[in-house]
């Protein structure tokens, strides 16, 4: 009995212990949205700079599509998407910022993985970007098919999935290389074009953004064909608040849902108001019932769509036709266009 005692005694104290030296663990579950509405700003992690997904231009406002994400999230919760503090990160940064409570969602063109989610105790509230991993050559090099980097130095930002990717296709292969690790895009064109590496390896965006402003102009730089990797890409929320995690997922399906009903930023207020429209009704009926389950004001769906469009007007105003990458949609069209872009239901 008395071993009893001392051993229960000493985990009460463990107990308290733990609470006193790590009080942030005890709150962090269950509370993100009530910390953000007391701060009245939503904290979004997003990248250094990457035209297309984050890019700060020489206005200052913040621009591409984590970015819009962000500001749908802000719209949905905050009831304005300008109540957004970006916060730009290095990818050898996110993960420890989003853990410390930095951040309330980090949209930094993360590759979603199961390493990522069982390891640092984080969850992916879904794809945002299909993409894929490339490789960016001089063309002086005379460089054009993967297998003549058997033996090369290639360019990686140090903590990206492609470090990863990279190593597993070479060395399925028997191929070697030799990494040079950096912290940035703009650190591995200054290196390639200094030599220091035969290629740089990322996603395909950013390696066709990297080329587009390389300062001798575009001709000097390649695209192999060749890709190696699934890059699904999507918004991070640290693990413990299930109530935030299902905000920031439904957010992202709505944008989805809104494109393949037909709704547009211009369009979504007045034809929700229209009870003739059945799909309209089915979401207006449940619009109270899940804004107050989740604690945010009715209306959520509406803001979303309002503050950035659906998912194809953020894709080509960052990504596609309207913007300066004019990447193709490929899997991130609707999945009744042939692409992979699906939501569930709202009921």
């Amino acid at each position: 009995m008395e071993l009893l005692q001392r051993t229960f005694g000493f985990l009460v104290t463990l107990l308290i212990a733990s609470v006193l030296l790590f009080p942030e663990n005890v709150a962090s579950a269950g509370d993100t949205l009530i910390r953000i509405k007391a701060r009245g700003k939503l904290r979004c992690g997003v990248s250094d700079g990457i035209p297309g997904f984050s890019w700060k231009g020489p206005d200052g406002r913040w621009t591409g599509m984590d970015v819009d994400f962000c500001r749908a999230l802000a719209a949905a919760v905050l009831k304005d998407p300008e109540k957004v503090d970006f916060v730009p990160l290095t990818a050898s940064r996110r993960f420890p910022a989003l853990k410390a409570g930095e951040l309330d969602v980090l949209a930094r063109n993360t590759t979603w993985t199961m390493e990522r989610e069982a390891v640092l105790g984080i969850l992916f509230a879904g794809v945002l970007v299909y993409d894929t991993q490339g490789f960016l050559v001089p063309t002086s090099s005379g460089i054009t098919e993967l297998s003549q980097l058997d033996g090369a130095t290639v360019c990686v930002v140090r903590g990206s999935s492609h470090e990863e990717h990279i190593a597993q296709t070479f060395g399925a292969r028997n191929w070697t290389y030799q990494p040079l690790q950096v912290e940035s895009s703009v650190q591995a064109m200054a290196a390639l074009n200094e030599g220091k590496c035969k290629a740089f390896t990322s996603e395909s965006p950013q390696l066709k953004t990297a080329r587009m402003n390389a300062p001798d102009g575009p001709d000097q730089y390649s695209l192999l064909k060749e890709t190696i990797s699934e890059e699904p890409m999507g918004p991070v929320v640290r693990r413990g608040d299930e109530d935030w995690f299902t905000i920031v997922r439904w957010v992202l399906f709505t944008l989805i849902l809104a494109e393949d009903g037909g709704y547009t930023g211009a369009n979504v207020r007045s034809r929700l108001e229209k009870t003739a429209d059945f799909r309209a009704m089915s979401w207006k009926q449940l619009d109270g019932l899940i804004a107050k389950s989740l604690g945010i004001d009715p209306g959520w769906r509406i803001r979303v769509v309002e503050s950035v469009g659906n998912y194809g007007e953020v894709f080509e105003r960052n990504l596609g036709s309207q913007s300066t990458l004019n990447l193709e949609r490929g899997p991130n069209k609707l999945w009744k266009d042939a692409g992979l872009m699906y939501a569930p239901p709202f009921r």
